[in-house]
């Protein structure tokens, strides 16, 4: 068994409010979940409105099957015009940890 996680910092563009970042944030956390077999959330950052902090993971039977959706997913952050991907932190952990 394989655990991969992803950790997402990123910085919103022109966000006045809390709703504004809201409205930014739940669909990047939508489309990961719809699009590819993760659990993601918004989980740093909660009270500021430029900065949002996602984090994601999935587990997996194959390596290589997990790190390919990881990079699907961090891909799919990337591309998002209204974020600025900040840093990306990845985990791969397995039986023998």
């Amino acid at each position: 068994m394989y655990v991969g996680t992803l950790s997402f910092d990123l910085l919103l563009g022109d966000v006045r409010s809390l709703k504004e970042k809201r409205s930014i944030v739940r669909p990047i956390v939508a489309d990961l979940q719809r699009k590819y077999p993760v659990s993601a959330a918004e989980v740093e950052h909660l009270d500021l409105y430029r900065r949002a902090g996602i984090g994601l993971a999935m587990v997996s039977g194959d390596a290589g099957h997990l790190s390919d959706v990881l990079d699907r997913c961090e891909r799919l952050v990337a591309g998002r015009p209204e974020v600025e991907l900040l840093s990306v932190r990845r985990r791969l952990h397995g039986d023998d940890d």
